[in-house]
Formats: structure tokens, C-alpha cells, sequence
């Protein structure tokens, strides 16, 4: 049975939740305090100077496959394909066109989504609270994924749904280190399944 979708109500209150900035005016003066070489930079060039240096990273891991290895062990970053969830996933703007709530299908990537994924499982040195840890992309980030994922989804690890990140890290470190030893390639290994 079709569901009716009702059109939302644009004039209602909306939840928006509170913000963090951690490039406030406090971090600039412990920073500058650190390092005093950078004092007479102004707050505003070392803003644009993190800010291009974090757009270079996730460039990085939209472009590359493998995506991005974070500075100072902090973790890697990678997109990958994953199956429809099992959820309802409602293709908002059909929806309301035709009035019945309808799944979004995903044509052009063959039923697959695009999920960034954050992991700091496989760093050599491990760090205090690091299961604690969370990475939420930046507007830029996420929209640049939702334009590139359609034309480019075969190109990303495709990871299930149950399958622990952990898992996929052991043993591609394992194929690695067989390599290294070997000089050759096994033939068993496969660059495309991650599985």
C-alpha cells in the first residue's frame, strides 16, 4: 500500500543544533603562543591556511581510491560503496511531484550509495580516547562526493553493511607484507574486491 506524502510545512520551527568552532580567538593565541614563529600572522590567513589544507585532503580522498591518510596518525579517510540501506529511503523530490512516497532507487550507481568513512584503526601508534573519536565532513566535502559518486562509483571500495572496517585493513596489510616478502603478486589476489 502507497503511502501519501504530505508536503512539509516550510514556516515550522526547525531544530538546529548547536555549533562548535574550535578556530575561535582561544585557539589562536595558545597556538600562537606554541609556536611564536606564526605570530604575526593574522587569525584570518591561518584560518584560509587550514582551510585549504583540509580541502587538499579530502580532494584527496574523493580522487584516489584508497583515500586519505591523515597528518600525525590521526586516522584515514575514504569513500566507499555501499548497498541501499534497509530503511525507507524517500526520494523527496518525486514524492511530492507525484504525491506517494517513493524509494529513492539510485540508477545511476546500480542501487549503491556513497558513505564516507572515517577509521584510525590502523594507525601504527595508537592514541588515547581514539575509540571516541568521529569525523563529520564539511558541506563542501559531502556535496563534491554527492556530484562525483554518480559518474565515478565503481572506482571506491565497496564495503558491506556488516562488514568491520578493521577487518578490511588486516587484510590488505596482510597482502602487502606477502608482497613485500614475495616481490610478486599472489594469484589470489584481487585489487577490486575488498571483501
Amino acid at each position: 500500500m502507497k503511502k501519501q506524502m504530505n508536503k512539509p510545512d516550510l514556516a515550522a520551527p526547525r531544530f538546529r543544533p548547536t555549533r562548535y568552532n574550535l578556530l575561535s580567538e582561544k585557539f589562536f593565541n595558545r597556538f600562537k603562543k606554541k609556536f611564536p614563529q606564526y605570530k604575526d600572522h593574522s587569525n584570518k590567513e591561518l584560518r584560509e591556511i587550514i582551510g585549504t589544507y583540509n580541502g587538499l585532503l579530502w580532494k584527496t580522498a574523493v580522487e584516489t581510491r584508497d583515500g586519505a591518510e591523515m597528518p600525525e596518525g590521526l586516522g584515514y579517510i575514504f569513500i566507499g560503496s555501499c548497498p541501499s540501506p534497509r530503511k525507507f529511503n524517500v526520494d523527496y523530490s518525486v514524492s511530492l511531484d507525484t504525491g506517494t512516497r517513493l524509494r529513492h532507487r539510485n540508477f545511476e550507481s546500480d542501487n549503491f550509495l556513497a558513505k564516507i568513512f572515517y577509521t584510525n584503526y590502523a594507525n601504527k601508534y595508537k592514541f588515547q580516547h581514539r575509540e571516541l573519536w568521529q569525523f563529520k565532513g564539511v558541506r563542501k566535502f559531502t556535496r563534491t562526493v554527492a556530484e562525483v559518486y554518480p559518474e565515478n562509483w565503481m572506482n571506491y571500495l565497496q564495503v558491506d553493511n556488516l562488514a568491520h572496517i578493521s577487518k578490511m585493513f588486516k587484510k590488505s596489510i596482510k597482502t602487502e607484507l606477502i608482497m613485500k616478502r614475495n616481490d610478486i603478486i599472489p594469484e589470489s589476489y584481487n585489487e577490486f574486491d575488498m571483501k
